[in-house]
């Protein structure tokens, strides 16, 4: 969907810094998009174009998905719902565990702001292994609401985080592929 040009400007605009935040990562800073609000802009009309008329409402996951996603649901008029990490939101709420590389982490989202049935956009800024993304997936799913799609600015395609989501039958979208 996104254009060769649109492609070409956020290449030349994400910053990789290696070895941060550990050595071996190739850390992709995507701050330099903010300074250039007709950048910003393009980004959002490319998210909006994959997601108009598909979904009823916008989960973001903290918290860069919030960069893109807030937006994206104002532009569709749809709502926006946060999902955070454990012990940031206020009851009632429920939780998701999932898997780490050592270990285990939890995110939460507020119960009573989605409703059964209403078709769900999952956004955050990167697709690495997929399992905070999953774990969103399985929050929505929990309230009876549907994981319709996925979005991200950025996929890293070695890691295989569309594997763990291709059980949600969603569309899954990436404007940059890595």
């Amino acid at each position: 969907m996104a254009s060769s040009e649109l492609i070409h400007d956020l290449e030349k605009t994400i910053t990789n810094i290696p070895d941060f935040p550990i050595e071996g990562i190739q850390f992709k800073d995507i701050s330099p998009i903010f300074l250039q609000p007709k950048l910003y802009e393009a980004v959002i009309n490319d998210f909006v174009e994959f997601s108009k008329g598909k979904i009823d409402v916008v989960c973001g996951i903290e918290s860069r998905g919030y960069l893109f996603g807030i937006a994206i649901a104002v532009a569709l008029e749809v709502p926006f719902v946060l999902i955070r990490k454990k012990g940031k939101l206020p009851p009632p709420f429920i939780g998701q565990v999932y898997d780490l590389e050592y270990g285990t982490s939890e995110i939460e989202m507020k119960t009573d702001q989605l409703q059964k049935g209403q078709r769900v956009l999952i956004h955050d800024d990167l697709l690495a292994t997929g399992g905070t993304t999953e774990a969103a997936a399985k929050l929505v799913e929990k309230q009876g609401s549907i994981p319709a799609q996925f979005s991200f600015l950025i996929s890293l395609e070695d890691l295989n985080g569309s594997k763990k989501l291709e059980k949600f039958n969603a569309d899954i979208y990436s404007i940059l592929k890595y």
